[in-house]
């Protein structure tokens, strides 16, 4: 008897855009295999013709590399839209107010869809076509009533694209252990339906969210996530070098140096192999 061919899965690393240190790791996992998507910010300060024309030739040295646009709709990135609300002084709302405003519907579906348009037209002028997938800085795009705008822009704008949702298919004792995790695939439920309904297609599966505050085990957890991830099932991750700019952005600084050095690594490639499962 044959052995079972191997799950096929996307490694998708977010921020592209958001430094030059975070765009060059993610150049050089791409260009090792460990890396076969990533999602760009187009209102990041790392994202001139430079940053795009090395992604692309990094890409063009993987076999399967996919190229996607992440929607920023949090601070401390700024809109492209003149006239977007709600708004904290010239920025986006920090994203726990974000969500909060979407549960109490207190947003106007209206602005995400304009700001999402314009974030996908500036994706394709940049890049010469439209994104291979589109998906969300924090998660934006599942929260309540930014999802609509979310999904009316994706439609209108690229409907052959894939979106990210971020729920997951394991068993309740499981999805409880990850407080986190549980949110998401919450919120996940609601946008696979709105998106389902309006005939965009969105991964099977999805893994990689933790507790970026917190020391973890990468390794570890990467075993974790890859258990049970379907075909076409989704990891994020957030290689990077740290840099001025990052430090000056983001929160999370170390742990993406800790992630780029897994990946990197030998013991990567050897999980890959031990759990069935190809970038290629």
């Amino acid at each position: 008897m044959s052995a079972a061919a191997p799950r096929r899965i996307w490694l998708c690393a977010d921020d592209y855009g958001i430094s030059p240190g975070v765009n060059r790791a993610i150049r050089d996992l791409i260009e090792r295999g460990r890396l076969n998507a990533t999602s760009v910010m187009m209102v990041g300060p790392a994202i001139g013709r430079s940053e795009i024309e090395a992604l692309q030739a990094s890409a063009k040295l993987s076999p399967r590399c996919a190229i996607g646009l992440h929607v920023t709709l949090s601070a401390p990135f700024r809109p492209l839209t003149m006239h977007f609300r709600p708004l904290d002084g010239d920025m986006f709302l920090a994203f726990p107010k974000l969500l909060r405003a979407g549960l109490t519907r207190r947003l106007d579906r209206e602005f995400f869809r304009n700001e999402v348009k314009a974030q996908l037209v500036a994706f394709m002028e940049a890049f010469g076509s439209a994104p291979d997938f589109v998906d969300g800085h924090q998660h934006v795009q599942l929260y309540p009533q930014v999802r609509d705008g979310f999904v009316d822009a994706v439609t209108d704008g690229a409907p052959n694209a894939w979106v990210r949702q971020g729920g997951r298919d394991l068993p309740l004792a499981q999805r409880l252990a990850s407080p986190k995790a549980m949110v998401l695939d919450i919120l996940s439920a609601q946008f696979r339906r709105r998106a389902g309904s309006a005939g965009l297609s969105f991964n099977p599966g999805f893994a990689g969210a933790y507790d970026f505050t917190r020391a973890a085990d990468f390794g570890a957890l990467m075993r974790q996530f890859l258990e049970g991830l379907p075909d076409d099932g989704l990891v994020m991750c957030h290689p990077g070098f740290v840099d001025d700019i990052l430090a000056g952005l983001d929160p999370m600084t170390d742990v993406r140096e800790r992630e780029h050095a897994y990946l990197a690594g030998d013991a990567f490639a050897r999980l890959l192999t031990d759990s069935g499962v190809t970038l290629g």
